[in-house]
C-alpha cells in the first residue's frame, strides 16, 4: 500500500508484562475477519484517552488485572499501513508494565486455546520464555517483530 492512499492514523498501545520467570506474556487472538495473530497485549487508544490510560483500560477488559507502566520500551518508526484497513497507518507505543496479580491471569499452555465462532472475535494468553520468543515463528505483525528482536536484546541469556 502506498502511503499517498492513506487517511487516518490508528493509534495502538500495547504493555510488555514479564514476569519474575523472564516469560512474557502474549495473546493469541482471531479477528472478526477470521484472521489469527500472536501478538502483545493492548489494542487501540480511544479519543480522549492517554497512552497510559488506554493500556490499563485494555488489561483490565482483556486480562482482568491493573497494570502498572514502568517505562516506554518503543514507538513505531517506519511507515506501516493497516492490515485491516485501506486507508489508516499503525502508530505503536509499547511499554514495560508490572502486574502484582500477574498469577490470576487466566493462561493456556496451547497456542490459539479457545472455540471459534465465525465471525467473531477470540482470545487467550499464554507464557512464553523471552528466550523461545521467535519473531520468524511466533509472532507475524511487522511492528511486533521490531519489538521481539528488540526484546531479544534486552533480555539475553
Amino acid at each position: 500500500m502506498e502511503a499517498q492512499h492513506i487517511t487516518r492514523f490508528n493509534v495502538r498501545v500495547y504493555g510488555l508484562l514479564i514476569n519474575e520467570h523472564q516469560q512474557i506474556l502474549v495473546t493469541d487472538e482471531v479477528f472478526k475477519n477470521g484472521g489469527r495473530a500472536t501478538k502483545f497485549p493492548g489494542g487501540g487508544l480511544e479519543l480522549g484517552e492517554g497512552l497510559r490510560d488506554g493500556l490499563g483500560r485494555e488489561y483490565q477488559e482483556e486480562a482482568g488485572v491493573a497494570v502498572t507502566v514502568v517505562d516506554h520500551f518503543y514507538t513505531t518508526d517506519f511507515f506501516q499501513p493497516s492490515f485491516f484497513d485501506n486507508d489508516s497507518q499503525i502508530i505503536s507505543v509499547y511499554y514495560t508494565c508490572q502486574c502484582p496479580d500477574w498469577q490470576s491471569i487466566k493462561t493456556s499452555d496451547t497456542k490459539f486455546d479457545f472455540v471459534v465462532i465465525a465471525g467473531e472475535e477470540a482470545e487467550s494468553f499464554r507464557w512464553v520464555n523471552l528466550k523461545d520468543l521467535d519473531k520468524e515463528v511466533d509472532i507475524i505483525l511487522p511492528i511486533d517483530k521490531v519489538v521481539v528482536q528488540m526484546l531479544r536484546e534486552r533480555y539475553k541469556g
